[in-house]
């Protein structure tokens, strides 16, 4: 639990999930993924996902990680990751009958809405923020997490266009391909 007071803890983890929502919310306008923009994250208001947040607030980094290191778990994160179609964990199931795990490909406004989430988190959490850093953070992630072949490849493209073109013209390319993604819903990078 944070050693900061409750009262600041409140009140910077609000802060913290305001700035994200904000900018999460101005990058998917910018892709025209305007409803997603809105809705983005409502659910870190919920009692669960919100106290939890203050509890284990630092303001450096995601409460999550400091709840799983003080109880082994996050029930905020377990709340947040079902109500998200941003975050691949929701695409994942399991096959009982064959016993494995199970991938299931993003749909792309999803997957731009995860790029998004990733620039804005970059941009939150660090504070030499430059267009590799969400790249980056990817790689350095990548063999703890269990995503899938093909939206980790995904993802990866969009971070990789994202560092080497820049931000402004990152984003109009992924405008185009939510738009060409709309007029066919089977397309895909």
């Amino acid at each position: 639990m944070g050693k900061k007071p409750y009262i600041k803890r409140f009140f910077g983890h609000l802060k913290t999930i305001t700035r994200h929502k904000f900018e999460v919310t101005k990058l998917c306008f910018k892709c025209g993924l305007y409803k997603q923009g809105i809705l983005h994250d409502l659910s870190k208001l919920s009692p669960i996902e919100f106290f939890s947040g203050v509890k284990y607030y630092q303001g450096f980094r995601s409460p999550i990680d400091a709840e799983r290191e003080d109880i082994g778990y996050s029930l905020g994160w377990l709340h947040h990751k079902g109500k998200n179609k941003h975050h691949y964990e929701y695409w994942l199931d399991k096959d009982y009958k064959n016993l494995i795990n199970v991938c299931i490909d993003m749909p792309m406004n999803y997957m731009l809405e995860s790029v998004c989430d990733k620039i804005a988190a970059s941009k939150i959490y660090n504070k030499n923020y430059t267009n590799s850093s969400p790249y980056e953070f990817f790689e350095k992630g990548k063999d703890k997490i269990f995503m899938g072949e093909e939206n980790a490849r995904r993802l990866r493209l969009l971070l990789e266009y994202l560092k080497d073109n820049g931000e402004e013209k990152a984003l109009k390319y992924y405008k185009s391909l939510y738009k060409e993604w709309k007029r066919n819903k089977d397309f895909n990078i």
